[in-house]
């Protein structure tokens, strides 16, 4: 036994921007990716890991091949380099009938005069389709199964989250000429500016990317100068990354030192949502290049009770209109609506209830806020309230 002691690092409960250091994350970003410690994998390109689709499912024939692999992909995006391909995951004509559907959607879109940009991009640099999964559902529900029915994408998504997943698809389509992205995180904690996410203690931080799985399925070969992602291998790794993509310095490097891989219709990636990435610029004259973005969720982020917050805000409201107006401490009256109100403002309706300003929309606790501030009476509220709920709903 080793007679040397070691220090324990210390953990800090709250992470601050002032403490991000660039030198920090290039001390993560040497680790070097090893195919040796990864022996499911076929090859190791630009420090990603890329598995062949047909070996792999022939490793999983059995539940001890499944759980090895399932083991091994967990380690890969959680300690590894946060990424993996699967070449040739899905059907080349699988993949096309969804993009059959999916184009069919872009163009009643675009006949009805509605386009849809997203949180980087404005409408007409890409089409983008939220909720991809429950419009490819309704208009072609034999693709939808034949597409979803996919062995590797329940791979990935039960070796990060275990079984109970849901899945959320967004399909965007970078037309040519489409400007690449600012480098960035994402949900939960990296959709919020710095100043929030700061707000929530290191443990979330650490958290937070347990429960979510990133993934995307090219529906076109995609060619670097097409703007497949770029990424940032090993990068989740860095604790304070939620409040250091925002800094110049931090931009700055990975915009000199990101890795970009080509990718052929029906290859898979699948990564840790705190992995430093971002959608390339599209630099060909004739290239719409398609992918389905996928989210899949942990099932553990959800209450264990049903209770319809709408109804509740609507019955305590006037009280918190009177007490506020007796002047109730107004850290009080937010508590209460704290626990009232719905304070997060996902799962959301994209189409209609557009982030303005920044990555997410006003919450229903937001909305209620205002209210009070301004003294708006219950039954103004109420429509306010109707307006919220009507841009939750899926159309």
């Amino acid at each position: 036994m080793s007679t040397t002691a070691r220090t324990a690092v210390p953990t800090r409960h709250w992470l601050r921007p002032e403490d991000c250091r660039l030198q920090d994350l290039q001390d993560i970003l040497d680790t070097e990716t090893t195919l040796v410690d990864y022996p499911h994998a076929r090859r190791v390109e630009q420090g990603v890991l890329v598995y062949d689709a047909d070996d792999l499912r022939a490793r999983c024939a059995d539940g001890t091949g499944r759980r090895d692999a399932q083991a091994e992909l967990a380690r890969a995006l959680a300690d590894g380099p946060g990424i993996v391909v699967f070449a040739g995951a899905f059907d080349p004509d699988v993949v096309d009938r969804v993009t059959s559907a999916v184009e069919a959607l872009i163009a009643a879109k675009r006949a009805a005069g509605t386009t849809a940009g997203d949180h980087f991009a404005k409408p007409g640099a890409n089409d983008r389709v939220w909720n991809a999964l429950e419009k490819l559902a309704v208009a072609d529900p034999e693709a939808f199964v034949d597409y979803y029915a996919n062995d590797l994408l329940a791979l990935a998504a039960s070796a990060w989250l275990g079984p109970g997943y849901q899945v959320t698809s967004q399909v965007n389509v970078v037309n040519p000429g489409g400007a690449g992205q600012t480098v960035h995180r994402d949900y939960h904690l990296g959709f919020m500016d710095p100043d929030r996410s700061a707000s929530y203690p290191g443990h979330v931080h650490r958290l937070s990317p347990a429960l979510t799985l990133q993934g995307a399925v090219a529906h076109v070969d995609m060619a670097v100068e097409s703007g497949p992602t770029l990424y940032l291998p090993h990068s989740q790794k860095y604790e304070l990354g939620y409040l250091a993509y925002w800094l110049p310095d931090f931009q700055e490097y990975f915009a000199t030192h990101h890795v970009q891989l080509p990718l052929a219709k029906g290859d898979a990636v699948f990564f840790n949502p705190a992995l430093f990435h971002a959608a390339g610029t599209n630099r060909t004259t004739d290239v719409r290049r398609m992918a389905n973005l996928l989210q899949v969720s942990s099932p553990f982020g959800r209450a264990m009770e049903t209770v319809d917050r709408d109804r509740v805000v609507r019955a305590v409201y006037p009280v918190l209109l009177a007490r506020t107006a007796a002047g109730m401490p107004a850290s009080g009256v937010d508590n209460a609506l704290a626990t009232a109100a719905e304070g997060y403002p996902f799962p959301t309706n994209l189409d209609v209830d557009q982030p303005v300003g920044g990555m997410a929309p006003p919450t229903q606790a937001d909305v209620v806020r205002t209210a009070l501030a301004g003294g708006l009476p219950a039954a103004d509220l109420g429509v306010l309230l109707d307006r919220v709920a009507a841009a939750k709903r899926s159309h």
